[in-house]
């Protein structure tokens, strides 16, 4: 039995150990990286072939007949043609739930470094401004507090109603809104419509998935609805934003910024107008990646693939 990892870099570059692994087969080959034109030969041959972001097509799939699963590194499964497996009978599996409080944090990161300019304010200090000072304190800019403030949340699955608990610690009001009202939320969390939310909040939080329904769900007409004041977070996915019509509105003045971990494009292109939008914080897709995180997705991914193995296969998508 052959298996093959596509791409493993990502889930580990070299902080883990693929022992657990390699113990199932004793064919396991493991790719840092694979280019489009390098999949089907890597995977020629493979029964199970696990992917992060190198993409199963159906050409590719149609070129792969010894395969029977598909593991995803990931809770995101577009990677995989869909149609094209089911139509093989192929068992597709992804890695739910693992980076849940390290997006959390990262969320709060983004919300944090906009109310308090702790960088700002530190490399202040070792530009030697606080020496120099003729007060025991000083600041650059008006800084903020969370407590009182409204946080509206965009999708409430696992990672958004972890948002929102965090969020009512912070002593925050909690708006939420989502594709059918959630049944048994507590008492102070009030769901609301994405107009009410986006024209409410003082801080808003994407984590809706990437559908027809929500690609470019935020664009000229809903930043419009935004206060000038409010602070946008997006730890989702990149194309649920209109670029171009955010970067219009950051550059306008209309929203007093944005925190970005995702892109439409990734990496994007030099041109990508929110890398020179101001007050936008981009980071490289990387809120997911802590190292507790990803040993827990390696951990899961490889308990998909015994379990798989054993005949009863867990963290089915197909």
């Amino acid at each position: 039995m052959k298996i093959v990892v596509l791409d493993g870099y990502t889930t580990n570059p070299g902080d883990l150990d693929w022992q657990d692994l390699r113990a199932l087969s004793e064919d396991c080959q493991i790719y840092e990286r694979s280019s489009a034109a390098e999949i089907v030969a890597r995977a020629d041959g493979a029964e199970l072939v696990l992917t992060n972001k190198a993409e199963l097509t159906r050409v590719a799939i149609s070129h792969l007949p010894q395969l029977r699963y598909i593991g995803v590194l990931a809770t995101g499964y577009n990677v995989v043609d869909l149609d094209a497996a089911r139509e093989r009978g192929l068992v597709v599996t992804n890695v739910p739930a693992y980076s849940t409080p390290s997006v959390v944090q990262t969320v709060f990161a983004f919300i944090l470094e906009h109310c308090q300019q702790l960088a700002r304010h530190a490399e202040a200090v070792r530009s030697g401004q606080w020496c120099r000072s003729q007060d025991f304190a000083f600041w650059l800019t008006p800084l903020t507090e969370l407590a009182g403030k409204t946080l509206g949340i965009v999708g409430m699955g696992r990672i958004g109603g972890a948002v929102a608990e965090v969020g009512h610690a912070f002593g925050m009001n909690v708006l939420a809104c989502s594709r059918s009202p959630k049944v048994d939320v507590p008492s102070w969390l009030k769901q609301c419509d994405l107009n009410t939310l986006l024209s409410s909040a003082d801080f808003i939080s994407l984590h809706c998935p990437l559908t027809a329904d929500t690609a470019k769900l935020i664009n000229a007409e809903t930043l419009a609805l935004l206060r000038p004041t409010a602070f946008l977070v997006n730890t989702s996915r990149g194309a649920v934003i209109d670029e171009d019509a955010l970067a219009a509105a950051l550059h306008a003045g209309r929203l007093a910024g944005a925190g970005l971990d995702v892109l439409a494009q990734e990496p994007p292109p030099a041109n990508c107008p929110l890398l020179t939008a101001p007050n936008c914080l981009v980071t490289p897709h990387y809120a997911w990646a802590t190292h507790e995180a990803r040993e827990r997705l390696y951990r899961i991914a490889v308990d998909n693939v015994k379990a798989f193995l054993a005949g009863k296969p867990q963290n089915v998508v197909l």
